[in-house]
């Protein structure tokens, strides 16, 4: 009997595919193997998951990569602004940094089993926006580097909030303005303070699931073989998933009055240079591991 601790609300994509994956390492071993999800960081907190399955208090685990940008800025490749800017792009992108990941994750004592993406990224405000001088000012939502960096850039000031803590900091004003997917608009029921949603497209953040090795390892070769296989099921249903749900959430939140709009082309110019610098800052900083991935997936 494992556990599988996930950040987010049972309801959500997310945790729908784990439900199906876990299913599905039930029937593949006939109840040999059995894993319980634990949706809506009801274990541990969404920063707290990978330690748990490093250390061993969970043998699994789901948990937005990006949060461990500051391990390792492998693990935050997928949030470099305006990188990849379609699904297609960030497969491209994420075949280019597997292994890298992988090798990362494998010296923490982690396997990689799956990858799916977020929605893209757009901005949500309270007012229009026409160019970056617009957010000067406004209190950003902050959850990993890019983020943080985007605000430091257009002079906003960052406010640290995790997904399940969204909604109230909105309700009471903690925050003004925010950059996420149009399912996280969605959960946290953006349209109740906010009116516009700008599909900047910014990035495609990925949800890794992965098991704790030494538990992996202990497993004999069927099962481990029915984990796999459940894995790249998994991997491909979310990615398609994925690609259905983000027309959807835009969808909803056009329905609850939100404005959905493509950003003005001024606002588009001065968040491409952001996305420039920042993906020249992040080279910088992963080194020559860094760079060969860049250039793998610019090919």
């Amino acid at each position: 009997k494992w556990n599988l601790p996930a950040a987010y609300p049972a309801d959500n994509p997310h945790s729908e595919n784990l439900a199906l994956f876990a299913k599905d390492v039930e029937t593949a071993t006939s109840g040999k193997l059995q894993i319980t999800v634990h949706p809506g960081a009801a274990l541990f907190k969404a920063p707290e998951i990978k330690r748990a399955v490093a250390s061993g208090q969970a043998q699994m685990g789901e948990v937005l990569i990006s949060l461990h940008e500051n391990e390792d800025p492998v693990f935050g490749i997928d949030v470099v602004p305006f990188l990849a800017t379609s699904f297609a792009d960030s497969m491209k992108l994420y075949k280019a940094s597997k292994a890298a990941v992988e090798k990362k994750l494998d010296s923490q004592g982690i396997k990689l089993l799956f990858m799916v993406p977020w929605a893209p990224q757009g901005v949500y405000t309270k007012k229009e926006l026409n160019t970056i001088e617009d957010m000067k000012g406004l209190k950003w939502r902050a959850y990993n580097v890019g983020t943080s960096r985007i605000a430091e850039l257009v002079g906003a000031q960052p406010v640290t909030i995790q997904a399940a803590e969204l909604p109230q900091a909105l309700a009471t004003g903690v925050v003004n303005a925010f950059m996420t997917s149009g399912s996280t608009g969605y959960d946290s029921k953006a349209w109740e303070t906010m009116t516009h949603f700008y599909d900047t497209q910014a990035w495609i953040p990925k949800n890794i699931t992965f098991v704790n090795k030494a538990a992996f390892d202990a497993l004999d070769k069927p099962t481990q073989d029915a984990v796999l296989k459940a894995a790249a099921v998994a991997e491909e249903r979310g990615w398609k998933l994925a690609e259905e749900k983000a027309l959807w959430y835009l969808d909803q939140l056009k329905a609850n009055k939100m404005q959905v709009l493509p950003p003005p082309t001024a606002l588009k110019t001065g968040l491409e240079k952001i996305g420039e610098q920042l993906t020249t800052d992040w080279s910088k900083k992963a080194g020559a591991d860094g760079e060969a991935v860049i250039a793998a997936y610019k090919k």
